[in-house]
């Protein structure tokens, strides 16, 4: 939402500067092109998204060609510091101070903007400094999935590597069976061997000098996790991964690894055809695509992410948030309002309390999904969320889309409503204005430290990874 706001603020200036440039008013070009001059300025303000044809008119008018009106550069060095002090304004980080933003006004000097900017640079190398040990990973996760983003979070290559994979074992519909797995790793010349004593680093180890892919022991071996990192395994030699060069080139190969595994498990093909049918139904669940491919709640919902947009147009947000809400995994494509750090890191970040993805705690019923609408300030949203339990306590998955298209989706009916007006401190980052005079200056709570904070990565070849582990259990097994 932040970044499209910039593009109207950018693109209102645009037209600013050709409609001064041609010597007319805003009710001048207002008879022009046939609407009121209050509606050209809010379009100038960045307050309102012109029509194409509209835009079409303003070129005609003032004698431009559409591709200026609509080009991304400021028209000016004026405009430029207003649009970067819009920008520093509507940050989190200078949200969360409470100061009243700087309103600029046609006699505002330059001097003025570029002195006040000069303050929220500052606050942002601060804030940047503060945070300087994990920024690296922080840093290219954020950029990671702004290109997912991009991308509609769908990677064609390996969903068609996928597809040839599947159909070269004669997996054609249902869930992939373990045995299908087994085929598959003996066909690209590797074993599946269960051991007891993995490195406790590693999800698997794979022997490339001996063909053997090792993983954990499990009471179900055909169950999904199982199968997933085989998958996974398989899928470094499939796309040809070698030593990553840094922490971004290790995300990026993580990433794959995990969508060649969906891809397997829900294939593209099946996935998109059963989906289809719920949309005409208007009833598409994250159960029912779950139960049909033998998966957890987790993978399906991410897996919806890849298909949903690409297939069907519709923008929608995942979210896994621990019992205190922390954003432990996120994607979004429809602009839903979502707590980051100053270089833009979402995991971490603690949800806002009324989302549906923290609310979802407090039902009694936890055996189906929790449904809920949340009105924000980027407009409302519907949200299906399921909860779960793992040794480290609580987590839920949660899977939303605008307002609009909630029209095709199980439990749109819900009467379950919120609102958030996060970030803004008042939604549920402040105490109570008594509860804090009650006790500011009498308590003294004692944090919970999570001591991955302090324990740093083991150096190794693989972030993560201990070498030492890994080599020693290679030479135990080698052998054998």
């Amino acid at each position: 939402m932040a970044q499209r706001t910039m593009e109207l603020t950018t693109l209102g200036h645009r037209i600013r500067h050709y409609r001064q440039t041609a010597g007319l008013t805003l009710d001048e070009l207002g008879n022009a092109v046939g609407v009121a001059g209050s509606h050209l300025s809010l379009i100038e303000n960045g307050k309102r998204e012109p029509k194409l044809s509209l835009l079409q008119s303003v070129a005609r008018a003032t004698g431009t060609d559409l591709s200026q009106l609509l080009s991304a550069e400021p028209p000016n060095r004026r405009a430029a510091l207003e649009i970067e002090l819009n920008r520093a304004q509507s940050s989190t980080v200078f949200r969360r101070l409470g100061v009243a933003p700087v309103k600029v006004t046609k006699s505002t000097p330059d001097e003025t903007i570029e002195t006040v900017l000069g303050l929220h640079r500052e606050l942002q190398r601060r804030e940047r400094d503060a945070i300087a040990t994990p920024e690296e990973a922080r840093r290219a996760n954020t950029e990671l999935r702004h290109r997912m983003r991009e991308k509609n979070n769908y990677l064609p290559g390996i969903e068609a590597l996928a597809e040839k994979q599947l159909k070269a074992v004669g997996h054609t519909s249902g869930a992939l069976t373990h045995r299908s797995v087994s085929v598959m790793a003996e066909q690209l010349g590797f074993e599946l061997l269960y051991v007891s004593d993995l490195p406790h680093s590693a999800r698997s180890v794979t022997d490339l000098e001996n063909g053997r892919i090792y993983l954990p022991p499990a009471s179900i071996p055909g169950g999904h996790g199982l199968r997933s990192m085989a998958l996974q395994a398989m899928a470094h030699r499939l796309l040809g991964h070698t030593q990553p060069t840094d922490y971004a080139d290790f995300l990026q190969q993580r990433l794959e690894i995990n969508y060649f595994a969906a891809c397997c498990l829900m294939p593209e093909t099946n996935a998109v055809a059963m989906l289809q049918q719920a949309k005409r139904d208007r009833d598409i669940a994250v159960e029912d695509f779950r139960d049909a491919f033998g998966v957890t709640h987790e993978a399906a919902g991410m897996r919806m992410t890849n298909l949903m947009t690409q297939h069907f147009d519709i923008p929608l947000h995942f979210l896994r948030v621990d019992s205190a809400g922390a954003i432990n995994r996120v994607y979004e494509n429809d602009d839903l309002p979502l707590p980051m750090d100053v270089t833009g890191a979402v995991e971490g970040q603690v949800a806002c309390k009324w989302f549906s993805a923290r609310s979802a705690f407090s039902e009694q019923n936890r055996t189906t999904e929790h449904y809920q609408y949340t009105d924000t300030p980027s407009g409302t949203f519907w949200c299906a969320t399921q909860t779960g339990t793992t040794s480290e306590g609580e987590f839920s998955i949660t899977v939303g889309v605008p307002f609009d298209d909630s029209k095709w989706f199980r439990g749109r009916e819900t009467n379950k409503r919120a609102t958030s007006i996060c970030p803004d401190e008042s939604c549920c980052r402040k105490p109570a204005a008594d509860a804090a005079a009650r006790w500011r200056g009498k308590s003294w709570p004692s944090a919970r430290v999570h001591m991955q904070m302090f324990s740093p990565l083991p150096r190794g070849a693989f972030p993560g990874v201990d070498d030492n582990e890994v080599y020693s259990f290679l030479d135990r097994h080698a052998s054998s």
